[in-house]
């Protein structure tokens, strides 16, 4: 089968210039993603009389939202590799086997997780750190966002597959058609029609299923490298189990993150009520924010890196590596500066009640102390995904979160008179040791890749 033309071609040029080309519509496509969410708390944290409560419960039924997400990791986060390096291979067919199998694999996820829940909504919610004054609004927006489980699947899934060709602006126009019309949505549910937390969640499922429709348009077409087909989109043990085996790294990134927020969520309601966990619905938007846009930059680096990988090319391989890291470390050194000396730039863009807005400020000075080092981590791991290292990956995504994080959120509130304090505290020291150790292993594991490649070209060479 012969190969078909991209116009981003992975292998030539200068290394910077293309990470930024393809990174840029990657981490405005993340940014505009986080609005889908991000924009339904502004509105709801903004009605009149019961905005605070709204937000509270929106709040609780995150970590069910993060988890239906994190299934797109598990499947494109793995596929979208592969798919790369096989383009670096030259082999177009076994591209689009991966494509079509990943396609078959979220449309099962998708119809399981719709009936689990939909079906067990109240007592997750319940479970996760709802509380009777705020369950009811919790309900209302999960319900309604469940019935769109599909089209989120699709439409974030295999937008993943589109960045993998190197069409990043393509996969971004998908996510801003359906950001722009949520935008749009979203006061005219809520207000104008009075429907409350209902409106903002049908206003999320409407635009979602916009950009599923958009992205399919696109991966059926010529336009696409490779093409989603019928014929491949079935479930080969062969195909399938490599993917998900590799997305199983950013699957944990993404759902140890709804652990999280159900461990954050009930020890603060535990220790200081409802205002705590409103504060912390405030804060995980803002980690939301400082994270986005890293993945964006991951996105935008990983077709490269793959590609190069696939082809024998060990020094554009590097060079994307060092540009990535270094990117990634200047950002988070500036939203570490932001968070640190102006947290209320943040926090009054969810809400306008003042016991609400000092206590989050406060909160999110402790949490985000540690987000200097956050930049390397993240570069680390997805460097890691993008090479196929799925065992060192998966480690490191449980390291952080489920060997540091979660226990300390329970261990050092022993040691602190303010028990929040403690909870918050949790964060900041997880992110430090977890990024120098994350940096320490990464280096080990990226010099046997780079021996890998000179073997095989000596081999190539010889032969």
């Amino acid at each position: 089968m012969t190969k078909k033309s991209n116009p981003v071609n992975l292998g030539k040029g200068s290394v910077p210039k293309l990470l930024f080309k393809l990174a840029m519509p990657a981490i405005l496509a993340q940014l505009v993603n986080i609005l889908y969410n991000m924009v339904d708390r502004m509105y709801i944290g903004h009605i009149p009389e019961i905005g605070p409560l709204a937000l509270t419960g929106v709040g609780v039924s995150m970590p069910i939202i993060i988890l239906i997400m994190s299934f797109t990791s598990l499947v494109s986060g793995g596929g979208a590799p592969r798919i790369s390096i096989m383009l670096g291979k030259g082999k177009i067919q076994e591209a689009e086997k991966i494509l079509g199998n990943c396609t078959a694999m979220l449309l099962a996820f998708s119809i399981v997780l719709t009936l689990f829940f939909y079906l067990l909504a109240e007592p997750l919610l319940l479970a996760f750190g709802a509380s009777s004054n705020t369950l009811g609004f919790a309900k209302d927006y999960l319900l309604i966002y469940v019935l769109g489980t599909v089209f989120i699947q699709l439409a974030t899934g295999l937008a993943l597959f589109i960045s993998a060709q190197g069409f990043t602006n393509i996969a971004m126009r998908a996510t801003v058609v359906g950001a722009v019309l949520n935008i749009i949505l979203d006061p005219l549910f809520i207000f104008t029609l009075k429907m409350d937390v209902k409106g903002a969640a049908i206003a999320t499922v409407i635009s979602q299923a916009v950009s599923a429709v958009y992205v399919l348009r696109f991966l059926t077409s010529e336009r696409s490298s490779i093409q989603l087909s019928t014929q491949y989109i079935r479930l080969e043990k062969k195909v399938i189990l490599p993917c998900l085996f590799l997305g199983l790294s950013p699957f944990i990134m993404q759902s140890t993150e709804s652990v999280l927020v159900v461990v954050l969520n009930t020890s603060l309601l535990k220790y200081g009520g409802d205002l705590a966990v409103g504060a912390m619905t405030i804060i995980s938007s803002v980690m939301q924010f400082s994270l986005m846009p890293m993945l964006g930059l991951g996105q935008g680096a990983q077709p490269i890196i793959s590609y190069n990988y696939g082809a024998l090319n060990l020094e554009r391989m590097s060079k994307a590596f060092k540009t990535l890291i270094i990117v990634s470390m200047l950002y988070t050194t500036f939203i570490w500066g932001l968070t640190m000396f102006a947290p209320k730039v943040f926090v009054r863009i969810f809400t306008s009640n003042t016991e609400l807005m000092i206590y989050s400020a406060k909160a999110l000075r402790i949490y985000m102390a540690g987000s200097l080092l956050f930049g390397s981590q993240i570069a680390c791991q997805q460097t890691l995904v993008a090479l196929g290292d799925a065992k060192m990956s998966t480690f490191l995504a449980l390291f952080r979160k489920i060997i540091l994080l979660i226990p300390l959120v329970y261990i050092l509130p022993i040691f602190f008179t303010d028990k929040t304090f403690g909870v918050f505290l949790a964060e900041p020291i997880a992110d430090t040791v977890a990024a120098l150790t994350t940096f320490t292993l990464f280096m080990r594991s990226f010099k046997k890749f780079q021996m890998d490649i000179k073997q095989k070209q000596r081999m190539e060479t010889s032969s």
